[in-house]
């Protein structure tokens, strides 16, 4: 139980840090306004670290905030599958809350923000060019490399290459990078729990002048990374990490 509050407190903290940059740069009269895509990369991979920070210290020591992470866990024998879907529901009621807390924090904004999809755009992800198949590829591939990295990372803490207090900073930074690197096609959730969490969140409040949660997309930044998660276990055990 320790571990499920830990990995919700997490996301909770990584998506609010997460989608307040975002509600920062895109909403008509913020401080932010127009800021761009270098402040929303910093931003999230700064947010990853306050994430990461925020489950270990709330009684989560792996500190997934991420089910893709999660699953992947699960082929190393960290988790059971019933105790990996309780984590993934937990975090994903933490990007849930997360999306809440934002939505407060603007409140005036919203009314003055006619664009829709921006305000969509602060809860979850989409494509730049709609396109199914590449969309997906696109998550699912980042993804690889976002678990792949974090093995990297970790791997060289155990080896004492790195000390272990350096990981979660490391962590935020190879999620800045690759928002710079391989953002720009879908805005790259990879992660579900970002993405679902904060969209149940859009649909659910009454945010002023909102449109529709784009559920037809929704799929994508869910199933994707879950799958990528999957295969950087294959990965990773193939090239000698795990």
């Amino acid at each position: 139980m320790t571990n499920l509050f830990g990995e919700f407190v997490g996301t909770f903290v990584l998506c609010s840090f997460g989608c307040g940059v975002v509600a920062d740069v895109l909403l008509k009269k913020s401080k932010g306004e127009g800021a761009g895509w270098m402040e929303i990369n910093v931003g999230w991979g700064l947010a990853v670290m306050m994430g990461v920070f925020a489950a270990v210290s709330t009684g989560a020591p792996q500190a997934d905030i991420n089910p893709a992470v999660t699953m992947a866990k699960v082929f190393m024998g960290v988790y059971s599958m019933s105790h990996a879907l309780t984590t993934m529901v937990a975090q994903t009621a933490g990007g849930f809350a997360a999306g809440c807390v934002v939505w407060l924090i603007y409140l005036p904004h919203w009314k003055v923000t006619e664009d829709k999809g921006a305000k969509l755009g602060i809860f979850s992800t989409g494509p730049a060019i709609l396109d199914p198949v590449a969309n997906f590829l696109c998550e699912f591939i980042v993804t690889i490399f976002l678990v792949l990295g974090i093995f990297f990372i970790v791997k060289s803490a155990e080896g004492q290459t790195i000390p272990f207090w350096a990981v979660p900073y490391l962590v935020g930074g190879l999620v800045c990078a690759l928002g710079m690197s391989f953002g720009g096609p879908t805005g790259y959730a990879i992660n579900p729990a970002r993405d679902l969490g904060p969209r149940l969140a859009h649909a659910a409040l009454p945010i002023a002048g909102k449109g529709g949660s784009d559920w037809g997309y929704a799929w994508i930044p869910v199933a994707a990374p879950l799958c990528g998660g999957a295969v950087a276990f294959f990965i990773g055990r193939a090239i000698g990490i795990l």
